[in-house]
């Protein structure tokens, strides 16, 4: 059986201006990066969102460490819409290089579900992390230097809020102090790092419409506070056209194939447990205009990406899904019923059944938007017809039609069964219910989400968090939509509670302006901004010969 690798390097691709004439980009309306890959112009026209265009969303349930295929489903299910004659583009995040070489692999779809070219996509691709990278940390330089020099607005070196970033797992960056060894050094003080993909500018470059509106929204960042604590923004110490012209070539969506050249448009990268996990609005307003069906998604579960997505992605986007797909897999299920990791290619219907209501819930959340979903059963080599038939009558219960796809194996071909029922669900007229009203309170609208999306009993802030929510009202920042930063493997704020919980509280350990992005994010439990690796990191496996031919990529 080959890798995922072994198949993309065996698969032939089609000139990047074949892609691009397949979905009407004239000449002028992209930018050639190589043989396989380009740049759609800023300048496109993506113009008016076409009604009769359907958008797909692609979520999942609560994963094992190991993740459950989201994007290989979501791959095949765009190969499977093109043969059948719908004409589609895939709309999908950007891989960050922390996962790739920690734990989690790639982002690039699996077996005969790929996004090409593999090898690039997982790594540098067109350079947009790096230029974010480098954004970043522009303006965080930007900042101290200011400090040192002037400091006219009084900002507080103990206040500044903005930190470094890099596009890796390294947990040793977390806390730092900086600025040591003398007057010449600059001002010592804490900070840190977080990964380029918890950046503000992540959350930016993919809620900006525009390159003004990239430009006004890096104005409005919110860096730090005052001797006296009153805010201070990008735009009050005059960075922002610096850092926009850092981020211009990042700003436009980039163009690939899938492994059955679908096109695929895959742009900016936020993590959903950490950020708001949804692709860009370029790339997706992009697909709608030039599609029948685009198909995208959201970071992990409907707790956190998919809720993400409908509560800041879509007001900004201006449509919302007509169909959402919510991806289970058998071991997945096991893994919420207690089964061991383990043992999770045992068959165990009692475990499954355990497990189930994770998958209800899930299920429960989109249906309260008022979307028609439809489940995907994830096939696995260890899965049993039991244990399938299982997951495919609790669904029908319940009034959900869950299809078998296998996606990895067959690509397209293996997920034609789910394309046709995300065509008669995308085809069933709906009301779309937002979850909250934004001019509820902070803490008002994290409760709802606590309480109807998560479970839960109510959200607790702590006394910091309090504080700062009180502040932030009186700001006029109390109506803006928040952000939970939670653990992707439970419901609640602690990863080990597995399943469907009840009765539960998430505590708000502190709270973070987001003006740039527009959205308050909520920090809980012990989540961080900065992964770490594993003991035995992928980069481990992966191994590179004379000829530049890479092994162990995933």
């Amino acid at each position: 059986m080959m890798t995922d690798l072994e198949i993309a390097q065996q698969a032939e691709m089609l000139p990047i201006n074949e892609i691009a004439a397949k979905i009407g980009l004239s000449a002028a309306d992209y930018e050639p990066y190589g043989h396989y890959k380009a740049k759609i112009n800023t300048r496109f026209d993506q113009g008016t969102i076409n009604p009769e265009h359907k958008l797909v969303l692609v979520t999942s349930i609560n994963p094992t460490p190991a993740g459950e295929g989201k994007s290989t489903v979501l791959i095949g299910l765009g190969d499977a819409l093109t043969e059948l004659g719908k004409k589609t583009i895939i709309a999908i995040r950007e891989p960050s290089m922390g996962p790739v070489f920690g734990m989690k692999g790639g982002a690039a779809g699996g077996g005969y579900s790929q996004v090409m070219p593999m090898e690039d996509i997982n790594l540098h691709f067109t350079g947009d992390l790096h230029a974010l990278t480098s954004a970043h940390n522009t303006l965080a330089a930007l900042i101290d230097n200011y400090i040192k020099w002037d400091n006219q607005l009084n900002l507080d070196p103990r206040r500044i809020i903005w930190k470094r970033v890099l596009d890796i797992n390294d947990r040793a960056l977390r806390d730092v102090v900086i600025g040591l060894g003398g007057v010449t050094q600059g001002v010592p003080r804490e900070t840190g790092f977080d990964i380029t993909a918890a950046s503000e500018l992540m959350a930016i470059l993919c809620l900006a419409t525009s390159l003004s509106d990239l430009k006004d929204r890096i104005g409005r960042i919110i860096v730090g506070y005052t001797y006296d604590r009153k805010p201070v923004s990008v735009g009050e110490l005059g960075f922002e056209d610096a850092i926009t012209i850092l981020l211009k070539e990042a700003l436009k969506p980039n163009l690939a194939q899938t492994l059955a050249h679908t096109p695929a448009i895959i742009h900016g990268g936020p993590f959903a447990n950490i950020a708001h996990g949804c692709n860009s609005i370029a790339a997706t307003r992009t697909a709608l205009k030039l599609a029948e069906y685009t198909v995208t998604e959201c970071g992990f579960g409907s707790d956190l990406g998919a809720e993400k997505f409908l509560d800041i992605k879509a007001p900004e986007l201006g449509k919302t899904p007509d169909a959402a797909v919510i991806v289970a897999t058998v071991r997945a299920l096991k893994y919420n019923g207690g089964q061991n990791a383990k043992e999770l290619t045992t068959e165990n219907l009692a475990a499954l059944e355990a497990g189930m209501p994770n998958l209800l819930r899930h299920i429960h959340n989109l249906k309260q938007y008022g979307l028609p979903v439809v489940v995907a059963i994830n096939r696995f080599l260890s899965d049993t017809a039991a244990e399938l038939g299982l997951i495919k009558s609790v669904c029908t219960e319940h009034g959900v039609t869950a299809v078998i796809t296998d996606s990895w194996a067959k690509g397209g071909v293996g997920t034609l069964d789910l394309a046709r029922e995300v065509i008669a669900a995308a085809e069933t007229p709906s009301t779309f219910i937002p979850l909250y009203n934004a001019d509820t309170t902070i803490k008002e609208k994290l409760n709802t989400i606590v309480t109807k999306t998560y479970g839960g009993k109510q959200v607790i802030l702590s006394k910091k968090a309090a504080r700062q929510a009180k502040q932030f009202a009186e700001l006029g920042w109390g109506s803006l939509p928040v952000c939970i930063a939670k653990t992707q493997y439970s419901f609640t704020d602690d990863a080990t509670v597995l399943g469907a919980p009840t009765d539960f509280d998430v505590t708000v350990r502190e709270l973070e302006p987001k003006l740039g992005a527009g959205f308050i994010v909520a920090l809980t439990g012990t989540i961080m901004t900065m992964p770490g690796l594993p003991k035995r990191p992928a980069a481990l496996n992966m191994k590179i010969d004379a000829d530049g031919t890479i092994t162990g990529l995933f």
